[in-house]
């Protein structure tokens, strides 16, 4: 018997050492609150929050053990979520409302709360299948997001938060709805995490092909403010493949999103290149 396994009473082989070990550590949770009380609150949950943090594990273990994709654990749910909280504030910025400002009258900050909570949750399906994933997001979100609101809201505004957050963890799917402004944010920041080979494009790791390929393409993304719009995406690639991923993985999430009048495009080009396609906009 090696070090790195042991026995269980019944004669039954325990768990990896290191497997157990990584299900007991936690991610800490990094982003930019601005004094956002409720949503540092939410955040510390978030951090300590045992069952969330397995899920996240545990959903890269599918994506990534199994199906041999990239990742959909902890540092995506850090990507994602620090995008779309940029994505929510430049637009808000230039004075679009919130739907749960427009709708129910609650407070800029809470629709916050639910793009990061959204972003923080919406893969937790693929602990249980990549296939439909975003349906089985729902249940294993939903008492979660009632834990981590608890005696934060009183419990009609709870139920808002949680149906606008489901809201949002559904509708980035394929062919979603996004009917919120928090929701398109969650569906478009999903698709931005595609720098160094991080695409959203379902592919095998290993394999050369187009989508592999162009995913290795992409080298940065800057979101920044816009001129014309609240929004410039500036994306920077080595060569011209990394368009594969802007015309089948960015555009189809911005369109429909419901945030495409904010958000403008632009893809450069930096590498041997450069005499055959220099922008890329849309």
């Amino acid at each position: 018997m090696t070090k790195d396994n042991v026995t269980q009473g019944d004669g039954v082989p325990a768990a990896p050492v290191m497997a157990k070990q990584l299900l007991h550590q936690p991610v800490e949770l990094s982003l930019p609150t601005r004094r956002n009380a409720k949503l540092q609150e939410v955040v510390n949950r978030i951090n300590h929050h045992a069952e969330l943090q397995a899920l996240w594990h545990i959903s890269n273990v599918t994506a990534v053990d199994r199906l041999r994709m990239s990742d959909h654990g902890p540092v995506h749910v850090q990507i994602i979520v620090n995008i779309a909280l940029r994505l929510l504030r430049l637009i808000t910025e230039r004075g679009a409302q919130p739907s749960v400002v427009r709708d129910y009258g609650l407070d800029p900050a809470d629709a916050e709360v639910v793009v990061v909570l959204g972003g923080a949750l919406h893969d937790l399906g693929m602990s249980i299948h990549r296939d439909d994933h975003e349906r089985y997001s729902l249940f294993l979100a939903a008492p979660i997001l009632r834990e981590l609101l608890d005696g934060l809201y009183d419990i009609p505004v709870r139920t808002v938060l949680v149906s606008e957050t489901l809201h949002a963890i559904i509708a980035h799917r394929a062919g979603g709805r996004p009917l919120t402004l928090e929701a398109g944010v969650i569906r478009v920041a999903d698709a931005l995490d595609m720098a160094k080979g991080r695409s959203r494009i379902p592919f095998e790791i290993g394999a050369i092909n187009i989508h592999s390929v162009s995913a290795a393409a992409v080298e940065k993304l800057d979101i920044e403010r816009g001129d014309d719009k609240p929004v410039r995406l500036r994306i920077q690639m080595s060569n011209s493949a990394g368009i594969f991923q802007l015309d089948e993985l960015l555009k189809d999430k911005l369109r429909g999103s419901g945030i495409e009048q904010y958000v403008e495009v632009e893809a450069y080009i930096e590498g041997d290149e450069r005499n055959l396609i220099h922008n890329y906009r849309f």
